[in-house]
């Protein structure tokens, strides 16, 4: 069996940065951070906080850091984590170099997202929050492998992040340990040039936030955002983990 190499694709304003923790926090895990934004921002000339820190951080060629994603893991680790946004894999990019590596995605109830990602990005489209993506590629991976890759829902998750977490790791035949749950407080190396813009929360965690009920009452003004992308996000939730 080869060695994991684990794509976590994920919308904005999620668990994926947490989770990118308790990944790295196992020790035989290397992480990487989003490392399709820069071509991502490159090739859409979107604004995003730190754009110009970003792309000369990055690399804007997506072939380069396909080959590099499907290459020997990191410093000799035996996993590596690599957090994906599902709206950095760009319509252009050729999705065969997906087969090497194995996949989860990380959901969230799509009003959730846009009411914490309007916090940073008042201006935001369906294409912002990654729904319609995610449903894609989740379609092309089923497809090609004939089964259902995982998916994780970040409010039931936070409900029993070990529970999750196990069944999770027996799902990708990973061993689990309770090292998953907590972390040291603070950046890292290898957290994004961008994660003064969004990692606040994340950056003063010692573990996954507890479960509360957040609000899903989104304004008028993003209501056909919603109605875009629900029905994508509903089809994934009714595929998602659930422990035992």
């Amino acid at each position: 069996m080869k060695p994991p190499r684990l794509a976590a694709w994920s919308g904005p304003r999620n668990i994926s940065t947490a989770m990118m923790r308790a990944w790295e926090n196992r020790g035989d895990c290397a992480v990487v951070d989003e490392p399709l934004y820069a071509h991502y921002l490159a090739q859409t000339g979107l604004d995003h906080p730190g754009r110009e820190q970003v792309i000369a951080a990055g690399d804007t060629d997506w072939r380069r850091v396909a080959a590099w994603l499907t290459g020997p893991i990191p410093g000799g680790k035996a996993i590596w984590y690599q957090k994906h946004m599902t709206h950095h894999l760009l319509a252009h990019i050729d999705r065969r170099w997906l087969a090497e590596l194995t996949h989860v995605f990380l959901i969230r109830d799509p009003r959730e997202v846009l009411l914490s990602y309007t916090k940073s990005r008042p201006r935001v489209t369906a294409e912002d929050i990654g729904v319609l993506q995610q449903r894609e590629i989740f379609g092309y991976l089923r497809e090609l492998r004939g089964e259902t890759p995982p998916v994780i829902d970040a409010g039931e998750f936070l409900q029993a992040p070990e529970a999750h977490l196990r069944a999770l790791c027996a799902a990708l035949g990973v061993a689990f340990t309770p090292r998953m749950l907590q972390w040291p407080a603070g950046p890292r190396p290898s957290d994004g040039v961008w994660a003064p813009h969004w990692y606040e929360a994340v950056l003063r965690s010692t573990g996954f936030e507890p479960y509360r009920m957040r609000a899903r009452r989104v304004p008028d003004e993003y209501q056909d955002i919603v109605e875009a992308v629900m029905p994508a996000f509903e089809e994934m939730f009714a595929q998602r983990l659930r422990p035992g």
